[in-house]
């Protein structure tokens, strides 16, 4: 892939007045909501793509969950750590790479842009939420006492927020039986 074609493949995906060439081999796309970057290495030869997801202060949780995710989840792209900032990083060698490929790559790492921790966070809950079941289960409880036995934790403020409403209370215990139902077979 050259030069022309990576610029042609960013105007396609991407508005030219949003487009920036930096340097020789670099581009910059702007949009109102991230900045990627386009980069070849020094002698030509490699494509990094680069897309900021989120500081690593609010990442540090989902550092698991991230890794996680690069072995199972974000195909050709990955998450990254770098100057404190999580980062989705697409790396091609750029003799094999086409056009079709870089926007693949692009509009993953958009995605996981816009997820930005939402994914982590949902996978870090099922699994906890397995860890209950799992426990509930060596107990030998049933789905049913297992929900009985946070309905209580919850009546008892052992669980919830200090000025949980009914209403609220009641949407939180149906979240955890959607789920517990969802995942009850599975642990």
């Amino acid at each position: 892939m050259t030069p022309e074609e990576i610029a042609a493949t960013l105007t396609e995906l991407f508005d030219t007045s949003a487009i920036a060439t930096t340097a020789s081999g670099s581009w910059q796309v702007d949009t109102p909501t991230f900045r990627l970057l386009v980069l070849l290495s020094e002698n030509n030869t490699w494509l990094r793509a680069l897309l900021p997801i989120v500081p690593i202060q609010q990442a540090q949780p989902f550092l698991g969950q991230f890794l996680e995710a690069n072995f199972d989840e974000t195909q050709e792209v990955r998450y990254a750590l770098y100057e404190g900032v999580i980062w989705g990083v697409f790396q091609h060698n750029i003799d094999t790479l086409v056009s079709a490929d870089l926007s693949n790559a692009i509009n993953r790492l958009v995605s996981l842009h816009q997820a930005g921790l939402d994914n982590v966070f949902n996978q870090l809950i099922e699994s906890r939420i397995q860890q209950i079941i799992q426990a509930a289960k060596q107990q030998g409880q049933s789905l049913q006492a297992t929900m009985q036995s946070l309905e209580r934790f919850y009546a008892e403020g052992v669980m919830g927020e200090i000025n949980q409403t009914s209403e609220a209370r009641e949407e939180v215990l149906a979240t955890w039986r959607r789920q517990l139902e969802r995942l009850w077979n599975e642990g």
